[in-house]
């Protein structure tokens, strides 16, 4: 009896963890767009494009740390398979919070890092005049 609590939780774990993951993939990089266009300058190009390439990074990372932690031990009863999905799921859910909140450190970082190299290069263009 015991695999099959086992196995319900596998089939109930991974769904749930990709779709969260996709959820926040969702969110985080249609509003992010905005910040890549900032921080290269209104380039749509190349914004959209470091954009995409994140959010596959984003996908990668967290859909294979999700399946990293899948490992699920002995579930004896419709009690222990509840509490078991509450810790992983929720300690995903956490996880994923803290790379988003990474994620949005690191597109505002890139907007101060852009908007100063701006302010730098309006310095040396107004001194070379």
């Amino acid at each position: 009896m015991n695999t099959n609590y086992t196995l319900l939780s596998y089939v109930i774990y991974l769904p749930v963890s990709i779709l969260l993951t996709t959820y926040v993939s969702h969110h985080l990089f249609k509003h992010g767009k905005i910040f890549m266009l900032d921080i290269f300058h209104q380039k749509t190009a190349i914004a959209l494009a470091t954009n995409k390439l994140f959010k596959i990074g984003f996908y990668l990372v967290n859909i294979g740390f999700a399946m990293r932690i899948i490992k699920v031990y002995l579930i004896e009863n419709t009690q222990q398979l509840v509490e078991v999905l509450s810790a992983k799921i929720g300690g995903f859910s956490i996880y994923l919070g803290v790379v988003m909140v990474l994620f949005i450190l690191f597109f505002l970082k890139g907007r101060k890092a852009s908007r100063k190299t701006v302010k730098t290069e309006k310095i040396v263009y107004h001194e070379n005049k």
